[in-house]
């Protein structure tokens, strides 16, 4: 198509998840319960680590961070979802779109790489007990922390970059509720060859540079459990990490099936459901897992509930 006759896209459609009105009512109902008890359970999480000094540990400051990115990660795409179920425009400019996507990647990245962290913050508590003081102060801590942000911010940057080089000049619908690259790819008026390459090069090496800090870090871990000799303190060092260990199985597990994939078995719907459950369920699903199976946290939140509950 001659460059020169090509309207260019000033907004786009976001199709969503359905067209059905009554399943928007009903999908309204669940993503905004999904979203408040994201805020909820994130907030309460920030608030438990920052009262309780006994709390303010390296694992618990990559926690409180694990819960901040889930708060601004969740706030990414919830808000205008909700919006958009209660409105029948459900158009975004091109900038705003742009802005969309380049904080999703940002803070879906920063994640990523926070786990792979995490894992090795309990490499370190499990395998150098004695020293784990002293290898991780807290200048430590935010230095891992703001790696990965930086790690967040480039990858973002990249792949903004070669989002802003795309020509697009209609249709401009949307197949999705946010803006994600894959979808965005298909509107493309330009070959996106290149672009899922990078797409899918980037995420691989993340992926690739996460999961093994994470696998190795749990190898040593657990050959450091099996040399415990009690029974009791194997289940307690295995309890200190199968919280980060759940959180990483649901993280990955859905954010795989929307990029870390050729684009010749790339599903539309699956990235949908797949998008649902990694930018939406696992920002709220996260406090209840590293809550549910902590003693401090949970001693801690009752704590609090009694303490309001007195003053009332």
């Amino acid at each position: 198509m001659d460059r020169d006759n090509q309207t260019t896209v000033s907004e786009f459609i976001l199709l969503g998840l359905t067209d059905h009105p009554q399943l928007q009512v009903l999908l309204f109902v669940l993503f905004f319960v999904i979203y408040v008890n994201t805020l909820l359970g994130n907030f309460g999480m920030i608030t438990v680590i920052k009262v309780n000094l006994q709390l303010h540990t390296p694992m618990y400051f990559f926690l409180s961070n694990l819960s901040v990115l889930d708060l601004f990660y969740s706030s990414v795409s919830a808000p205008r979802l909700l919006v958009y179920f209660l409105m029948e425009s459900k158009t975004i400019s091109y900038g705003a779109c742009i802005t969309q996507f380049s904080f999703f990647a940002l803070l879906v990245t920063t994640e990523a790489f926070l786990l792979a962290m995490m894992a090795y913050d309990r490499y370190l508590a499990i395998c150098n007990p004695l020293l784990y003081t002293v290898t991780m102060p807290r200048r430590i801590c935010i230095q891992l922390f703001s790696g990965s942000y930086i790690g967040g911010h480039t990858n973002s940057l990249v792949y903004t970059c070669g989002f802003l080089g795309l020509p697009f000049c209609g249709p401009n619908a949307i197949k999705h509720f946010f803006c994600d690259l894959p979808p965005l790819l298909e509107l493309a008026c330009s070959d996106t060859h290149n672009n899922e390459t990078l797409l899918l090069v980037f995420s691989g090496i993340i992926a690739a540079f996460s999961l093994s800090m994470i696998f190795i870090s749990y190898l040593y871990v657990l050959s450091a459990i099996l040399r415990i000799c009690s029974a009791e303190g194997r289940r307690k060092a295995f309890s200190t990490c199968i919280s980060h260990l759940t959180a990483v199985t649901v993280f990955y597990g859905s954010i795989t099936f929307s990029y870390i994939q050729p684009s010749s078995s790339y599903s539309l719907e699956q990235e949908k459901v797949s998008s649902v459950f990694y930018s939406l369920a696992v920002p709220m699903l996260n406090p209840i897992i590293y809550s549910l199976r902590n003693k401090e946290v949970k001693d801690t939140l009752r704590r609090l509930i009694a303490r309001k509950n007195f003053l009332r």
